[in-house]
């Protein structure tokens, strides 16, 4: 079985967001990256798994300079065979997704997998592209994954319930929470990421969309703390202040 799981590189949750040259750019500065838990954690693992009990490999790919290679060799720590760097600047999940399908449309992998989405833009869009521009089914927010033959067979939360999916093979999917479990990488792993291989492809997919500007959110306001035997004052400010989200 050949996997293929796309990773992306983020700035770690506890960073400061901040921006530059008149809010259009992102302050890389003292920011610490790494990989994107979703792809790392639920996607990643799970392909692992499925290896080492079907057999197979397991490649990673990501799009990036080579800034990114620290979190390469991160997943490759955890149990990934080899890795394919696609070298441009993602722009967009557009170009991103494109770079990955040119990459992968005849190679012949049985599972693509990503992360439900990246931790920074939240965007959830570059597995279903990749699907689109392969022209191969979507099962996004996969919960579980596992192999019956040439299906796939996952599952999806819905409301009041579970969805389960069968999809013949070739399948492209993004893993959310459920799906497996964090792994650490050991000093084996650690030490065997050195030489595994990092294939390198230049990349030139356009992107369609334009950053102009970047905008934080507005600060929460201050929570108001209401005598509990008050409850006159309660009711007026559900009235008055209170938003329904």
């Amino acid at each position: 079985m050949k996997l293929l799981v796309c990773i992306s590189q983020v700035p770690d949750t506890t960073t400061k967001i901040s921006f530059t040259d008149n809010d259009t750019k992102f302050n890389e500065d003292k920011v610490t990256y790494i990989v994107n838990p979703y792809d790392e954690w639920y996607a990643l693992v799970r392909a692992l798994e499925l290896k080492e009990q079907l057999g197979g490999s397991v490649t990673i790919i990501t799009v990036g300079t080579t800034s990114v290679e620290p979190i390469i060799r991160k997943a490759l720590a955890i149990g990934a065979d080899d890795a394919v760097r696609i070298d441009m600047e993602p722009k967009d999940a557009y170009s991103t997704a494109k770079a990955i399908a040119d990459y992968a449309s005849d190679k012949a992998y049985d599972i693509v997998l990503t992360g439900k989405e990246t931790i920074d833009y939240n965007g959830s869009e570059v597995g279903g592209m990749i699907a689109g521009l392969l022209d191969l089914p979507f099962i996004s927010l996969a919960t579980s994954l596992n192999v019956n033959g040439d299906q796939a067979v996952m599952e999806i939360d819905i409301e009041n319930g579970t969805e389960i999916i069968t999809a013949k093979m070739p399948v492209v999917l993004s893993a959310a929470k459920g799906m497996a479990e964090a792994r650490i990488p050991n000093m084996r792993g650690i030490m065997a990421a050195r030489t595994k291989p990092i294939t390198v492809l230049a990349g030139n997919t356009e992107a369609l969309v334009e950053v102009t500007k970047f905008s934080l959110p507005q600060p929460k306001s201050a929570v108001k703390l209401i005598d509990p035997d008050n409850m006159d004052q309660l009711v007026e400010l559900l009235h008055s202040e209170a938003k329904v989200i």
